[in-house]
């Protein structure tokens, strides 16, 4: 059941997106040479605290890091360690914050330093697609409109969508109904209704969209060892259009 949120939920959906949002801003100044994912970790937890919330992924079903911090190859759920970020690579932060006992989730792929032409062009198609997914984040719509946007937007590019994650339905819970897949046909799947809160997530990969899942039981990389990008947004489905939350 795709739940219909009131707009005092939204609005307090919103406070929790509002802090992912300015999470995101702040992190990337520090985004550089030289520092450790752990050290990333700890100032958006401080961060995020700071604005009276919570980090939302500490301890959710035992994962042991505030954020996730994915690198290069690794697509999600990047548990942050002492590597230390160089010139060239790609890392993907993911940040999930509740306030007030409602959830917000975002996240953003950045470079540090000059990174390939190809780690450019694979970002900008990945946060390309996202926003023309959102596009069809609208009342009278189909879920998998959403879906075969993201897909289309990717393959037409030359990249591929990660068939194992999904974005979701998000509100009291960190993960509610709907699940969303980046890829599918258009026409199929719920109706989308306005007040439907919606994180839509388009994880790409430059090579091929396999993925698997190391020992820790959390990260997840590109089979191939491909560079992998990822953007999310917290959004609720209009009537028109569609307003994204997780703005500053």
């Amino acid at each position: 059941m795709i739940n219909i949120k009131s707009p005092r939920e939204v609005e307090l959906i919103s406070k929790s997106c509002r802090i992912v949002a300015e999470s995101l801003q702040y992190i990337e100044r520090f985004v550089e040479q030289g520092i450790t994912l752990k050290e990333l970790e700890r100032l958006l937890a401080e961060f995020i605290v700071k604005k009276d919330a919570i980090p939302a992924f500490k301890g959710y079903r035992g994962y042991p890091a505030a954020v996730c911090i994915s690198l290069n190859d690794e697509v999600v759920h990047g548990i942050p360690d002492e590597r230390v970020l160089k010139e060239g690579d790609i890392v993907s932060i993911d940040i999930g914050v509740k306030k007030d006992g409602y959830f917000g989730d975002g996240a953003k792929t950045y470079g540090v330093g000059k990174i390939s032409a190809e780690a450019e062009r694979l970002m900008k198609v990945t946060e390309s697609a996202l926003y023309k997914g959102i596009d069809k984040a609208c009342d009278g719509n189909r879920l998998y409109d959403i879906s075969s946007t993201i897909q289309q937007s990717v393959e037409s590019a030359g990249f591929s969508v990660v068939r194992e994650l999904t974005g979701h339905g998000i509100g009291q819970k960190l993960h509610e109904e709907p699940i969303i897949p980046n890829f599918g046909m258009p026409g199929v799947g719920p109706r989308l209704k306005s007040g439907m809160v919606l994180a839509i997530e388009p994880m790409v990969n430059a090579g091929k969209y396999d993925v698997v899942t190391l020992s820790n039981g959390w990260t997840v990389k590109t089979k191939d060892g491909s560079i992998s990008a990822h953007f999310e947004h917290t959004l609720v489905v209009g009537k028109d259009v569609a307003e994204i939350l997780t703005v500053c």
